[in-house]
């Protein structure tokens, strides 16, 4: 019995057609993968380097029926301004009282005791969200 061959000889048609198509998949595949790598990267970068203004509340008082002194902590770029935004809240979580501070000093860390004024006697106080201009 003679041997039957299944493939065609080698180098003597050029390559077939699925060689073409899987070439052509992996040149795709590896384009969209850098593409999507680098998306990654920008918006990673732009999410850390855009974050100029950062503030926590360091403690609160209430100190009368219709004000609290919160103790807030901003850090930031030396020359960066912004606003940051507090809140007052009395024992159910309903807001009593809500505030805007501006922070323009020319420092990279402001240490500052704000006074809200409250509607109510609040119980809690915290930090609602800064803005870097």
């Amino acid at each position: 019995m003679a041997a039957v061959r299944e493939q065609l000889p080698q180098g003597r048609y050029g390559r077939s057609a699925d060689e073409r198509a899987d070439r052509k998949l992996k040149i795709v595949g590896t384009a969209l993968g850098v593409v999507l790598l680098a998306v990654v990267a920008w918006i990673g970068f732009d999410y850390v380097g855009g974050q100029s203004l950062s503030a926590q509340v360091i403690k609160f008082k209430v100190v009368s029926d219709t004000s609290v002194e919160v103790h807030l902590e901003v850090v930031k770029d030396k020359d960066a301004k912004g606003t940051c935004t507090l809140h007052a809240q009395e024992t159910n979580g309903d807001d009593v009282g809500r505030a805007d501070f501006r922070f323009d000093e020319p420092a990279k860390q402001v240490d500052k005791v704000v006074t809200i004024t409250t509607t109510s006697r609040a119980t809690a106080a915290s930090l609602v969200s800064c803005q870097s201009d």
